[in-house]
């Protein structure tokens, strides 16, 4: 038993935003600080990645851990109602972003994901200059 008024849960699931989000921003503003230059949700691209670094022929997905189902992951967990409902929609999430990586990969685009929990205050350092240097050998 879902313990909101549907108005209610209606309403705090439109205010979920799908670009902007805080982890994107904190993603966006490291790599600008580092001399990186990047598109936006390039919408011709599959998948519309969150953030398109065209000179390295690589893109960026920054995933929720419980929008794109992150296993293993402690931020993801199944709701107790509406399960099927939202199993379905998870795994649709995760259908949908396998086929996205396959086609940029079949076109050239080096793929990096990066998960909401990795960008954690424990792990954000470690996880952004893990990243730096991966971009840093994609261009040498």
């Amino acid at each position: 038993m879902d313990v909101h008024e549907p108005e209610v849960r209606s309403y705090n699931m439109s205010q979920i935003k799908g670009k902007n989000t805080k982890p994107e921003i904190l993603v966006r503003k490291f790599l600008f600080s580092k001399g990186f230059r990047f598109r936006l949700h390039v919408k011709n691209l599959p998948g519309k990645p969150d953030i398109v670094l065209p000179k390295y022929k690589t893109v960026i997905f920054i995933h929720g851990c419980f929008w794109h189902g992150h296993d293993k992951c402690k931020y993801f967990v199944v709701p107790k109602t509406r399960t099927d409902w939202w199993l379905n929609k998870i795994n649709t999430n995760k259908g949908n972003d396998q086929t996205a990586i396959t086609l940029l990969k079949k076109v050239g685009w080096k793929i990096l994901t990066i998960w909401e929990c990795e960008l954690k205050p424990t792990s954000v350092n470690a996880t952004l200059a893990s990243f730096s240097n991966s971009l840093n050998r994609a261009n040498h």
